[in-house]
Order: C-alpha cells, then structure tokens, then sequence
C-alpha cells in the first residue's frame, strides 16, 4: 500500500517561510513524479508545483514562482516543498502526490495523495 504523509505546516507570520516535507512509503518514488497542491478553505484545489522522477525539470504556479521551491531527495524517498516570503493567501491545506504525472500541474496526472498539512499565514 502507497502512503505519503505530509509534515512542515504550521501557522507562520506574513514574510516567513516554512518548509513542508512528504515521506512516501510502499513505493519508490525516483521512478514517478511528485507534486504538491492546495486547497484553501471554500475553494477548489489548485496546482503549487511539481517535480520530474529526476528532478531535471520542475514547475511551479506563476502565484507562487520565485517564493516556492520543491526538492527530492530519492535516497530518503522524500519530496519537499520550501515556501518562503508567505502572504495570507497562501494559507490552505497542502498535500503531496506521486504518480506518472504525465500531466504535471493536473491532479489526473497522479495515483495516490496524502492527507495534507495545513499551512496558516497570518497577517
């Protein structure tokens, strides 16, 4: 059974930064793409960022471009997502995916989600 489980969030000052962590397990993920996204409350979700199996390519949302960086490490089996200069904007629930992503930024594009982290910014 694939399980990721997200960790990192927290509530955090407008400014600051914070860095979200997905552990996976029943699966080695250097073969699949990661991607993280968001969901703010009474909104659809919506796609952050998104790294390939090698971490040769990744994209980003333009909300969160030059403020989000995701990360893998594939010896840990981890993928991260460093979140700086937050704005209360940001504030949502972040989970992580892992799938073939054929389609990156499209939630069809991944198999198995985590539970999410919640990530508050205040003003």
């Amino acid at each position: 059974q694939v399980q990721l489980v997200e960790s990192g969030g927290g509530l955090v000052q407008a400014g600051g930064s914070l860095r979200l962590s997905c552990a996976a397990s029943g699966r080695t993920v250097s073969n699949y793409a990661m991607g993280w996204f968001r969901q703010a409350l009474g909104k659809e979700r919506e796609f952050v960022a998104a790294i390939n199996w090698s971490g040769g390519s990744t994209y980003y949302a333009d909300s969160v471009k030059g403020r989000f960086i995701i990360s893998r490490d594939n010896a840990k089996n981890t993928v991260y997502l460093q979140m700086n200069s937050l704005k209360p904007e940001d504030t949502a629930v972040y989970s992580c995916a892992t799938g073939p992503s054929t389609i990156p930024t499209m939630p069809i594009g991944y198999d198995y989600w985590g539970r999410g982290t919640q990530v508050t910014v205040s003003s």
